[in-house]
């Protein structure tokens, strides 16, 4: 996935998206902590048909489900790299 990412003064920054089907997806993240989810259609590449705006913990859910293996799962095996690690240095 193609990732773009543009500061707007006075907004924040925005993120757009380009998948390998073509689909458009922004986002942008705002000071405030607040995220507005926006999809593209086809016709015009630099209008938004729709948009969702998510608060922080909202964004954190959805990161969390959007995420191949869940948090935990990626945080033990980080947990036992560093432990493999640090045995090896003893």
């Amino acid at each position: 996935m193609e990732h773009v990412p543009v500061t707007v003064p006075g907004t924040g920054t925005v993120h757009h998206f380009s998948t390998r089907r073509g689909e458009r997806l922004g986002l942008i993240t705002g000071a405030s902590g607040e995220r507005t989810l926006l999809v593209y259609d086809g016709a015009d590449p630099d209008q938004p048909t729709h948009s969702v705006t998510l608060d922080a913990d909202e964004a954190d859910q959805l990161a969390e489900v959007l995420h191949t293996r869940p948090f935990a799962d990626r945080l033990a095996a980080v947990e036992r790299r560093l432990a493999e690690i640090i045995a090896r240095h003893r």
